[in-house]
């Protein structure tokens, strides 16, 4: 059994989502031969060196699931792209490229956070360009620590009111571009969160039945897609016990 997750975005202003990862972490994902976190798993991250007393705690929770003998994989999401090695090595977790192919119960499948196939959303693809290309991204690790926190602030302020004023539509994964996506890795089950949107969407790609899975985030409710001998099956459960 695998489990696969996404759109935490955990901070110290939701214990509530914390205190449900931990037991999440303790009781159903030991279970599990691997878990799979595909993006904003916080809220915010401008650099392994901010990290707080909160951070080092989370970390402390994946090393122990990983020392358990669950597997744990990490994929960047837009709110905390800046996730990197020392982070990963504390947690004992393995950081994954977006879009990441593997096989699932025999079945090529492809991971990805999503926010890379909302390409209606002109404004955020020409912002997430600027800021995934590696020049920048070597400017914004090395620009002093408070810049980077009072930058992360503003983007985030300007991120929510825009989408706010945005159409549903816009904010949404564009089926072009996961058919397109599908078909270069030749997989016919893509799953991805970001959008907030659980579902799973029966797809026709090149004549054949395929399939997306959308991952829930973890705010009124706490989500997981596992992955068995049965299929795949994604529920909610509470956040608290």
């Amino acid at each position: 059994m695998i489990l696969l997750i996404s759109d935490l975005h955990l901070q110290q202003e939701r214990p509530d989502i914390t205190r449900a990862f931990a037991r999440f972490l303790e009781q159903r994902a030991r279970q599990a031969s691997a878990l799979y976190i595909l993006g904003d798993f916080f809220e915010a991250w401008v650099g392994d060196d901010a990290m707080s007393d909160f951070h080092h705690y989370i970390a402390s929770l994946l090393r122990q699931l990983g020392e358990s003998g669950t597997q744990v994989f990490l994929m960047h999401g837009n709110r905390d792209f800046l996730l990197g090695k020392a982070f990963c090595r504390e947690a004992g977790c393995r950081l994954l490229p977006d879009p990441y192919r593997l096989e699932i119960a025999g079945e090529p499948v492809l991971l990805s956070h999503g926010d890379a196939l909302c390409s209606r959303d002109i404004a955020y693809m020409r912002l997430r360009r600027w800021l995934r290309n590696p020049l920048s991204l070597l400017i914004l690790r090395n620009l002093p620590l408070a810049t980077r926190q009072k930058l992360g602030r503003k983007l985030r302020s300007k991120s929510r009111e825009q989408t706010r004023m945005k159409a549903s539509d816009i904010v949404d994964v564009t089926p072009q571009e996961v058919t397109r996506l599908m078909q270069r890795q030749h997989v016919r089950t893509l799953i991805h969160g970001h959008t907030h949107r659980p579902a799973e969407h029966p797809l026709r790609i090149d004549g054949q039945s395929a399939r997306r899975i959308v991952l829930g985030d973890w705010d009124n409710n706490g989500w997981a897609l596992q992955v068995d001998e049965q299929g795949f099956h994604q529920a909610p459960f509470p956040l608290e016990a």
